[in-house]
C-alpha cells in the first residue's frame, strides 16, 4: 500500500510538472511574440501530447479556441508526417482552417521532443498573426481563397534549418512582414524551449518516456469526467438563440442530451452557413462547445484529451457552426465564442438556478487601417494595420454581478490604448465602461466598453466590423433578469454603421463604438 502512494504521489508531482513545462512554453511565446494581439492580449495557446498525438496538458495561458482546436490539430499533422519520419529539429507547421483552429491567421506549430533520440512526445502551440494578405481580417469575403495565404502542414524546420523559402513566401504575402516572421520564430522557440525542459524533467524523476504518465493521465481525467457527468440530471433539453449575423439573422440551436456516456451536443435546426466570412468550421465549434459543457460540468478537471472524449458534438454538414470548404471563415469567432452561452442556455431546465445569464460572448476583434489606399486619402496618409480587441460585459451570475469588460469565453485581454497609438497615428479618445449596459435585476450584467478613436492625421481611416455582434439581439436575462444594452457603432457626426463591412471614418471624424452589456440575473427585490 505504501509503494502504490508513494507511486500516486509521484504521479502527481509530475503531472504538476508537466503542466509548469507547458506554462513556460506559453510564457516563452509571450515574451518573444511580435504582434501586439499575442504578446498583450495572450490570444495564444500551448500544449504537450503523447507520441500518437493526444493531449495530455495545455497551459492555462491562452484560449479554449486555440487549445481544444489543437487538441486533434496534431493527429492531422501525423497523417502528412508520421511520427517514425520526424527527426530532432523539425518543426512542422500549417494554417489550414479545417485541420488547425479555424481561421488563416492562426498558425500552429508542432514540435518532436526526443530523449536520447528517442521520440518522447510532441508540443504545439499556436497564435494569431497580424496579417496572411488576402482581404485582411474582415469578413466581406465569399471564400477562403480571398482570405489569405493558405499554408498546407509543412516544415517550418528541419533538423534545425529554417525553410527560408517557406519564410519569404509567407513574408512576400503579408502586409506586416517583419511581425509574421516574428511571431513564427517565436511559435517555434516556445516549443523548442518546452522540449528541453520536458527532456530534463524525464532525466529528473529517471522516466525513459512519457507513455505510462500519458495513460494514466488521461485515464484519470476521463473516468473523472465522466464521474462528473453522471452526477447531473439525465435527459435532453434543448435552446436556442438568435444573433444578428450578416446578410440574414442566424438562428443557433442546440439539444443536450447528459447520458452515462457523457455528453452530447447536436446543433441540428442550426441556420445554413453564410455567404460571408463568419462560418465556424466544426473543429472550431467543437472547441468552444467542450469549453460549454465543461465549465458547467467540471470546471477543475484537467482540459486533456481524455477529459474531451466525454463530450460529442453534432453538426449538420454546412451549417454556419459546420461550414466546409472553401467557405470563408475570417471572423468564426462570431458564431464559436455564442456556443458556450447557448451550452448554458441548454443546462438552465436541469440546473436551474445555478446557470448565469447570457453575456456578451464573441469579443470583437477591431481591424483599423490607414494610408494612400484608403478611399479619400492623400498620398502622404501614413500606412498602418492594428488591431484593438474591444470587450463586452459577461452575464450576472446566480449569486454575484456579471463581470464588466470581461472576455469571456475567449479569456483574451484587451491590447492597452498605448500599444495601438504606437503603432498607428489614431488617438483614443474615450475608453471606459458604458454605464447602463448591464442588464438589471437582482445581480446586474456586466458592463461592456465604449471606445472613441479618432486619426491624428487630417486623414480618414479604415474600421472592418467583422466581429460586431449583437446589435440587434440583446444577452438575455435569466430567471426574470433584464437582457444586457445592444451593442452600437456610428461615427460622431451621427451616422450609424449598421452592418459587418469595412467602413471608412472621414477624416475629421471619429469612431464611437459601444460594445454589448451582459444580461441580469433574478428579478430586483
Amino acid at each position: 500500500m505504501i509503494r502504490d502512494m508513494q507511486q500516486e504521489l509521484v504521479r502527481q508531482i509530475v503531472w504538476n510538472r508537466l503542466i509548469a513545462v507547458v506554462e513556460e512554453q506559453a510564457n516563452v511565446l509571450l515574451k518573444t511574440a511580435f504582434g501586439a494581439i499575442t504578446r498583450e492580449a495572450g490570444d495564444l495557446s500551448a500544449g504537450v501530447y503523447d507520441t500518437r498525438g493526444r493531449m495530455l496538458a495545455q497551459a492555462v495561458t491562452g484560449t479554449p479556441g486555440h487549445v481544444n482546436t489543437m487538441a486533434t490539430a496534431v493527429a492531422h499533422f501525423l497523417d502528412r508526417y508520421p511520427a517514425a519520419t520526424l527527426k530532432p529539429g523539425d518543426v512542422l507547421v500549417t494554417n489550414d482552417p479545417w485541420l488547425g483552429t479555424g481561421h488563416l491567421f492562426d498558425f500552429v506549430t508542432v514540435t518532436p521532443a526526443f530523449l536520447d533520440d528517442r521520440l518522447i512526445g510532441f508540443f504545439a502551440s499556436t497564435c494569431h498573426m497580424i496579417d496572411v494578405g488576402g482581404r485582411g481580417f474582415v469578413a466581406e469575403a465569399t471564400s477562403v481563397y480571398e482570405e489569405g495565404l493558405y499554408v498546407p502542414h509543412l516544415k517550418l524546420a528541419e533538423e534545425g534549418r529554417l525553410n527560408q523559402t517557406l519564410l519569404a513566401i509567407l513574408m512576400g504575402n503579408s502586409r506586416e512582414p517583419t511581425q509574421v516572421r516574428g511571431d513564427l520564430l517565436g511559435l517555434l522557440s516556445c516549443n523548442e524551449v518546452a522540449t528541453r525542459r520536458l527532456a530534463a524533467m524525464l532525466r529528473e524523476f529517471a522516466l525513459r518516456d512519457l507513455d505510462a504518465l500519458g495513460e494514466y493521465i488521461l485515464e484519470t481525467s476521463r473516468h473523472a469526467m465522466l464521474e462528473a457527468a453522471r452526477r447531473l440530471p439525465q435527459g435532453t433539453w434543448r435552446a436556442s438563440t438568435r444573433l444578428d449575423g450578416y446578410e440574414a439573422p442566424i438562428d443557433l440551436c442546440a439539444a443536450l442530451t447528459v447520458s452515462a456516456a457523457g455528453v452530447r451536443v447536436d446543433y441540428a435546426g442550426t441556420s445554413a452557413a453564410s455567404r460571408f466570412g463568419i462560418n465556424s468550421p466544426k473543429c472550431y465549434t467543437d472547441a468552444y462547445t467542450s469549453f460549454g459543457v465543461k465549465c458547467i460540468v467540471a470546471p477543475d478537471i484537467p482540459n486533456n484529451a481524455g477529459s474531451l472524449s466525454v463530450i460529442q458534438v453534432d453538426a449538420p454538414e454546412d451549417t454556419i457552426v459546420s461550414a466546409c470548404r472553401p467557405r470563408p471563415v475570417t471572423a468564426r469567432h462570431v458564431i464559436g465564442q455564442m456556443l458556450p452561452e447557448l451550452v448554458f442556455n441548454c443546462f438552465e431546465a436541469p440546473l436551474e438556478g445555478r446557470v448565469p445569464a447570457e453575456g456578451a460572448g464573441s469579443m470583437w476583434v477591431m481591424g483599423f487601417s490607414g494610408g494612400p489606399l484608403v478611399a479619400g486619402a492623400s498620398a502622404r496618409a501614413t500606412p498602418f494595420n492594428v488591431i484593438s480587441i474591444a470587450i463586452g460585459g459577461m452575464g450576472a451570475r446566480p449569486e454575484k454581478d456579471g463581470l464588466s469588460s470581461t472576455a469571456f469565453p475567449s479569456g483574451v485581454g484587451a491590447i492597452p490604448v498605448e500599444i495601438t497609438e504606437s503603432q498607428s497615428p489614431l488617438l483614443f479618445r474615450r475608453r471606459e465602461l458604458a454605464t447602463g449596459s448591464g442588464g438589471g435585476g437582482r445581480h446586474r450584467g456586466g458592463e461592456g466598453a465604449v471606445m472613441e478613436i479618432e486619426n491624428t492625421e487630417a486623414e480618414p481611416f479604415a474600421i472592418a466590423c467583422a466581429t460586431v455582434e449583437r446589435r440587434r439581439h440583446p444577452a438575455r436575462g435569466r430567471a426574470g433578469g433584464d437582457s444586457g444594452r445592444v451593442a452600437r457603432v456610428a461615427l460622431g457626426s451621427g451616422r450609424e454603421l449598421p452592418g459587418k463591412e469595412t467602413y471608412v471614418v472621414p477624416a475629421g471624424d471619429r469612431l464611437v463604438a459601444e460594445m454589448p452589456g451582459g444580461g441580469g440575473y433574478g428579478r430586483k427585490p
